[in-house]
């Protein structure tokens, strides 16, 4: 099988249905939700700064860019379970970037999405999860490919145009776990999204690349025990972005850590029950015990955050954070120290993986996470929430925007819900003109 073409045809040929529309429209208003607030200087980013002193918003390649960056730097944007990754920070500031120069319909950018999307999970069931355990942040490698094909179907490009369009991408991602915890993370997402812009000019453009090998030779490359047909074997039935679906977070942390919450909320619950208020919980406390599968702490790697942005991928602060607060603020995962009553009570947090669970790799979706507290007087109180229980739990995405948005008025912010809907041609040309205006270069 010449995995490239059966790729990029059904790429060309992909026809979303409406249900598919409308889970594009909810990621299209989560990213909003949590790109925006970065782009108008509400949570402080100094990474976005820099980024726009050296990269002025001139191009859609340079916008892709910035906006993949802002979109992912509070790592609060959307997570897909079999790309193991983040999608929508790097396909729709490709899309939108490039629709920029190229109007359109909002089915035709719908339908891209649905597209990318669909690329996106079955990129990360045909690496399987040795690529992510091997160091790379699917989220900047596949999702350059995903990005790649969600700009293909948008682009109009043909089954070759397409085939090239893919061989010149997946040459250019590139994107390494090592950097989680610093503002490169998200420049990771911007790079992504960049790369796709790039190389859809380019083969738009006739430049010449290899149609077929470049994607299997991918997948050999960087991805150990990969299974290449997967990527199409029942394409769209059901869309990835139906089943298993986009996950909206409810925390500005690693999606890691949010079973982990949960339960640390749920002993707050249980202690406030009894108690008069959360402080003396911490008083009380003299040790905190999570347990998870073999491997279940991969992302979460960071046990003693030097930073806000280090403790979004520290279990020990997450869980800290929800005894104390029911939850976890963007300030205390935001540039700067970190919370010092925070961080006194996750440096009594010890983790103790579960050897009898199956390790991790074998099925992420298995995951849970176990909290047991142990007080000075002997007793101790546990509780354990799956991965599933957490994702039962759904985001409301409009009090999300509102969360994110403080600052921004109620008129203003209903004017973005209703944008983000895409119902008019309009509403994509605003939405576009919205962003636009926070992009323009500072020289």
């Amino acid at each position: 099988m010449n995995i490239t073409h059966e790729l990029a045809t059904r790429i060309v040929e992909s026809q979303p249905t409406a249900t598919a529309r409308e889970r594009a429209r909810a990621g299209l208003l989560d990213f909003i939700a949590v790109t925006l607030p970065v782009l108008r200087g509400e949570t402080a980013d100094s990474g976005l700064a820099a980024l726009q002193s050296v990269c002025f918003a001139r191009d859609s390649q340079t916008r892709a860019l910035l906006l993949g960056y802002a979109g992912h730097a509070l790592d609060f944007d959307d997570f897909h379970p079999d790309f193991r990754g983040h999608p929508g920070t790097v396909i729709l500031p490709a899309l939108l970037a490039f629709a920029g120069e190229h109007p359109c319909t909002p089915d035709a950018f719908l339908d891209a999405c649905v597209t990318g999307v669909e690329t996106a999970g079955r990129l990360g069931l045909a690496a399987g999860q040795r690529h992510y355990q091997q160091g790379f942040h699917n989220t900047a490698t596949l999702g350059t490919l995903a990005a790649a094909a969600a700009m293909a179907r948008l682009s109009g490009a043909s089954v070759i145009q397409t085939e090239i369009l893919l061989g010149i991408a997946a040459t250019q991602a590139s994107g390494l776990r090592a950097q989680f915890g610093s503002a490169v993370k998200p420049l990771h997402a911007g790079l992504a999204a960049q790369a796709a812009v790039f190389a859809t000019k380019l083969a738009l453009a006739g430049f010449d690349g290899q149609r077929q090998g470049v994607i299997d030779g991918f997948l050999a490359a960087c991805c150990a025990g990969s299974d290449p047909d997967r990527l199409v074997a029942q394409w769209g039935a059901p869309w990835r972005i139906e089943v298993p679906g986009l996950e909206f977070k409810p925390y500005a942390t690693c999606s890691g850590t949010h079973s982990a919450a949960d339960a640390a909320r749920q002993l707050r619950e249980r202690w406030l029950a009894s108690h008069a208020s959360s402080h003396p919980l911490a008083e009380a406390v003299v040790r905190i015990e999570v347990a998870f599968p073999p491997g279940g702490d991969i992302a979460a790697a960071i046990r003693q955050p030097a930073n806000g942005i280090e403790a979004r991928f520290s279990l020990e602060y997450v869980i800290a954070s929800c005894l104390l607060y029911d939850g976890v603020a963007l300030e205390d995962v935001a540039e700067g120290p970190v919370n010092p009553e925070i961080a006194a009570l996750a440096a009594r947090v010890e983790r103790c993986p579960d050897p009898s669970a199956p390790p991790d790799e074998h099925d992420p979706s298995a995951r849970f996470h176990e909290v047991r507290l142990f007080f000075a007087d002997g007793q101790s109180s546990g509780s354990r929430v799956t991965r599933q229980q957490s994702l039962s739990k759904p985001v409301d995405l409009v009090k999300k925007l509102q969360s994110c948005l403080a600052g921004a008025s109620v008129a203003e912010r209903q004017h973005i819900v209703a944008l983000c809907e895409l119902r008019t041609q309009d509403a994509l040309s605003g939405l576009i003109k919205l962003l636009d205006e926070r992009l323009r270069p500072l020289h």
